[in-house]
């Protein structure tokens, strides 16, 4: 593993190999949630909490400062409002995100929905262009979509996570 990955991940993962990453990406896809009106101080408060991470969507990252904890941005989205809230689009590349000083970008993929094929071509590229920078992709890889009978059936889970790893994500 290049070396400029290996320093991001550190930054995620702790000398204990585990990580708590916060997600706080959810305000494009459901609006305003309370308890992040301030996103500084929420991410301090996640901080002094033991948080390795937190997940935020560009423009957040922009104005947040997340100290010596990881910086995870993610790339895609969708609004509640879509009238098919499981198509993911890009809505941010690697390029901005490395501009932003993130640690590692996320992409959000649902195996199984009825725009499954574009989102799989977007992690792909995204996965090479993380290649290109030397930028970890965490891959979030939902089972969902009208082909799925038990989205937390064990073979359905494992599949959708294989398909993130064998299309490049260091984490899943």
């Amino acid at each position: 593993m290049e070396s400029g990955k290996k320093r991001r991940l550190k930054r995620i993962f702790r000398d204990d190999d585990r990580t708590v990453i916060v997600p706080m990406d959810h305000g494009v896809t459901i609006g305003p949630v309370a308890g992040l009106e301030n996103m500084q101080d929420t991410v301090n408060k996640l901080l002094l909490g033991g948080a390795d991470a937190v997940l935020v969507n560009r423009g957040i990252a922009k104005g947040v400062d997340a100290g010596n904890a990881g910086l995870i941005v993610h790339l895609c989205g969708s609004t509640k409002h879509c009238p098919d809230p499981d198509s993911k689009v890009q809505i941010c590349s690697v390029e901005d995100a490395v501009r932003l000083g993130a640690d590692t970008v996320s992409v959000h993929v649902n195996v199984g929905a009825k725009q499954e094929d574009r989102m799989l071509a977007t992690l792909g590229n995204v996965a090479c262009k993380c290649d290109d920078y030397g930028m970890p992709l965490l891959a979030m890889m939902y089972p969902r979509g009208p082909s799925i009978k038990d989205q937390h059936a064990v073979d359905v889970v494992a599949h959708a996570a294989r398909v993130g790893a064998e299309l490049g994500a260091d984490i899943i």
